[in-house]
């Protein structure tokens, strides 16, 4: 019954081009491609999230479907548990009722946002996903919660079905795209995903009676140690490109990994004075919409999948 339900809305992976990469895997036969995965609903978690933007969380969370593996390769993630496109362990190859099943526990706690969390290389099932919930009547808005690294024409097939776009931008330096996150087009790539993302929004954020996202555009920026002048270059792009009127969540929360405990920038936290040069920055272009951090917040966005709340309490 299940394969009957998604097999049509899933046929973008028999030959797959639905992220940058366009590796075209034949997903639906088995194959994996770049980010190592196939046609099944590879999830690592389900559950609510308190730690979002206050306009995505609020009093009741957000439930947050997060997929395993990725089509970035991060050094610095703090998924990294469950992001490895190789050796991934913290991950559970879900049939589509079992994924909307998990939802619904989660929904029925009294949520109505459902988050998306790197689904860049998992739209069709994503889509399946939305689909199969409409279906049982359930209609909770959607947020796509990506690192990015989309294709405009991914995107504009999700135009009627996103309510509030939250991806990444991460870079504007392609030599830093390269060396971190392994692809040196990624700011070829997500400075147009982002430009779609905007002619669908716009730049004001939609809220409900009790200041909950219904429809609109986040853009997410983590500064990273050593690396000032990448923020900056972003934040100019979308004053230059977009507006100074779109919502920006300019984090300080940047944490080393093991894996990169040595390297001689990523092996600290973000420093006082990186971080409020480019809040300074943010404030001379105009941009007035949107989250900065408290430096201290490194120490409180560490997930640990390997427990039944992630991200604990929050």
């Amino acid at each position: 019954m299940e394969q009957i339900r998604d097999s049509e809305i899933l046929e973008d992976l028999a030959e797959c081009r639905i992220c940058p990469h366009r590796c075209e895997a034949k997903r639906l036969d088995g194959q994996t491609g770049y980010c190592n995965s196939g046609r099944s609903y590879q999830v690592s978690s389900v559950g609510l999230h308190f730690g979002e933007e206050p306009v995505l969380s609020g009093a009741d969370g957000i439930c947050n479907v997060f997929f395993s593996r990725c089509n970035l390769s991060c050094v610095f993630c703090q998924n990294h548990q469950i992001s490895a496109r190789r050796n991934c362990a913290l991950e559970e190859m879900l049939t589509l009722d079992k994924v909307v099943g998990r939802i619904e526990q989660e929904l029925d706690k009294g949520t109505d946002l459902l988050g998306f969390v790197s689904p860049s290389h998992f739209i069709p099932q994503t889509k399946a996903i939305i689909r199969a919930l409409h279906e049982k009547g359930r209609h909770p808005r959607i947020i796509y919660n990506t690192n990015g690294y989309d294709t405009v024409d991914s995107l504009k097939s999700l135009e009627n079905t996103v309510d509030v776009y939250l991806p990444d931008f991460k870079y504007m330096d392609k030599a830093l795209a390269k060396e971190y996150s392994g692809v040196g087009d990624y700011p070829q790539f997500a400075g147009a995903a982002i430009k779609e993302m905007y002619s669908q929004k716009g730049s004001r954020l939609w809220l409900d009676e009790k200041g909950k996202a219904e429809s609109g555009l986040i853009i997410r920026h983590l500064v990273l140690p050593g690396h000032v002048e990448n923020s900056l270059k972003v934040l100019d792009f979308i004053a230059n490109e977009l507006s100074v009127s779109v919502h920006i969540s300019l984090m300080s929360q940047y944490n080393p990994t093991p894996k990169v405990a040595g390297h001689p920038k990523l092996g600290r936290k973000l420093q006082v004075e990186e971080y409020q040069q480019v809040v300074d920055h943010f404030y001379e272009l105009g941009f007035s919409k949107g989250w900065v951090q408290e430096l201290e917040s490194s120490d409180r966005y560490n997930p640990d999948f390997e427990k039944e709340k992630p991200f604990g309490d929050r």
